[in-house]
């Protein structure tokens, strides 16, 4: 019933048209997202045909024998149409298992869509990795996210008053197009922190806002005088809003550059509960969910956020 094709840049047109038009696609899935990075992974993504009609697609790339749904992403999984049930998804399933084998696929790694992300719900896949593959539990991220307008968790003490001192100091927040200055906040946060880097480059980040403008968005925090302290790179994945990055300046934790940064956001700009339902500041943990940041995770709760789970499987074949 399902025929099985891997993607190729000719079916780029086809597969644009079709994310917008599944339950739990978001720009992210985008050919021009997904392929700004195509010289880092090789793509085995898989487009599911049912009687010549594309019905499902699966983003991924393979690197020694194992298939990963995506390496290059935050999520990613089955992106399904309201047309398949349960039934459907697993028979999807059997078949790209069958697919698999026969390409000398091994091992699948698979990111599932957190559900904060999901126009209609969508978790069949969930359960056919469990019925159809026996896939295990790999990793499991806890993020933060705070639902618009819900006046049950407000703002904890610690964070109103880091509220009160960026306002005492003259800290505003707008939006922003100097990246050049937020990511050498970043850059030297995370350098000194985990001597690390930011996942996308200066000039891959400013690629993606050119090619996704209403998606992605800059805020900053800035003293009067104009010298940014911090802020956050923001994707709009529909309705819910994600954090991409969050970073501040030494000064800017001295002063309370994020908390004015969030009381803006959550009260100004993405205060419409009807256009906007989730505000998801991200995960706090590392090695697959099993290091905990109590300080990041205990900032972001203070500001309303509550668990939602970054899931990852995998199964043999």
């Amino acid at each position: 019933m399902y025929k099985i094709k891997r993607y190729i840049a000719e079916c780029a047109a086809e597969w644009d048209v079709f994310v917008p038009q599944t339950r739990n696609g978001t720009f992210l899935f985008m050919r021009s997202y997904m392929d700004y990075h195509s010289d880092r992974f090789c793509d085995h993504s898989l487009m599911i045909y049912r009687k010549e009609k594309l019905c499902a697609l699966l983003p991924a790339n393979e690197k020694d024998n194992t298939l990963y749904t995506h390496g290059g992403l935050t999520y990613g999984g089955l992106l399904t149409t309201v047309s398949l049930g349960t039934a459907d998804v697993c028979e999807i399933f059997n078949c790209i298992n069958g697919y698999l084998d026969k390409c000398g696929i091994r091992r699948v790694v698979y990111k599932s869509i957190p559900w904060i992300y999901h126009r209609l719900p969508a978790e069949e896949d969930l359960y056919a990795l469990f019925k159809v593959c026996h896939a295990r539990l790999l990793s499991r991220e806890i993020a933060s996210t705070i639902i618009i307008n819900d006046s049950k968790l407000r703002f904890t003490e610690a964070r109103r008053s880091g509220i009160r001192k960026a306002r005492q100091n003259g800290l505003a927040v707008c939006e922003s197009y100097d990246y050049d200055s937020f990511w050498h906040i970043l850059s030297d946060n995370l350098e000194q922190k985990y001597g690390a880097k930011p996942v996308h480059s200066l000039e891959e980040i400013k690629l993606l806002h050119s090619c996704f403008p209403e998606n992605i968005r800059l805020f900053v925090t800035s003293k009067s005088d104009g010298t940014p302290l911090g802020g956050t790179v923001i994707y709009e994945c529909g309705a819910t809003i994600h954090t991409q990055y969050i970073s501040a300046s030494a000064e800017g934790k001295r002063l309370g550059a994020i908390d004015i940064l969030f009381d803006h956001l959550l009260n100004n700009v993405y205060n419409d509960s009807c256009k906007y339902k989730y505000f998801d500041i991200g995960t706090s943990t590392r090695e697959g969910g099993r290091i905990l940041n109590e300080p990041l995770i205990f900032q972001k709760e203070g500001f309303g956020g509550r668990g939602v789970c970054y899931d990852t499987y995998e199964w043999t074949l």
